[in-house]
């Protein structure tokens, strides 16, 4: 393995482990046995500053592993592929969008991210519990999308002005 995809592999390891400690440390139930967290405010950071399939990883194992060690391990195959997507959709209108306007960039692309969470959630509770049931968990996977979106923006800010992604010289 070389030096840099070695460093990119303990990065994605270290917010993997971020991932999943936010998402076990704030738990608020909803509805249909799933839970508020602050995980989602580490994947979208992660989706910034890491390779796309790097970020996907970290957030797709992270989460999954917060949901096993949670008692929620039913969910975690989802969580995988739902997380790790928001990954994927942040890097794919980064790349598509094609405006000088970083914040812009971010907002958007965390917005379109926060989405695919709530529809995702939406999709896997109605195969387990019925579409019209799922429902009630919409409210609830919104709120935590836009505390992560406004949360993962703050923190980003603050990484950017300390320059870590030149410091760590990943991206």
């Amino acid at each position: 393995m070389k030096n840099g995809k070695l460093k990119l592999t303990i990065i994605s390891a270290l917010f993997a482990a971020l991932i999943c400690v936010a998402t076990m440390v704030v738990k608020i139930p909803t509805p249909l046995n799933g839970y508020i967290n602050l995980g989602d405010c580490v994947i979208l950071v992660a989706a910034f500053t890491l390779p796309c399939g790097y970020g996907f990883l970290a957030a797709g194992i992270g989460s999954a592993l917060a949901d096993i060690l949670s008692g929620y391990t039913a969910y975690a195959p989802a969580t995988f592929v739902i997380k790790g997507f928001m990954v994927l959709v942040v890097c794919l209108v980064t790349k598509f969008l094609k405006v000088n306007k970083p914040n812009f960039v971010k907002v958007v692309s965390g917005v379109l991210a926060e989405l695919t969470m709530v529809l995702g959630y939406y999709i896997f509770e109605g195969f387990m519990y019925g579409f019209a049931p799922s429902l009630a968990n919409i409210p609830m996977n919104l709120i935590q999308g836009v505390a992560g979106l406004v949360l993962a923006v703050v923190l980003i800010k603050v990484l950017e002005k300390q320059k870590i992604s030149e410091k760590l010289d990943i991206k």
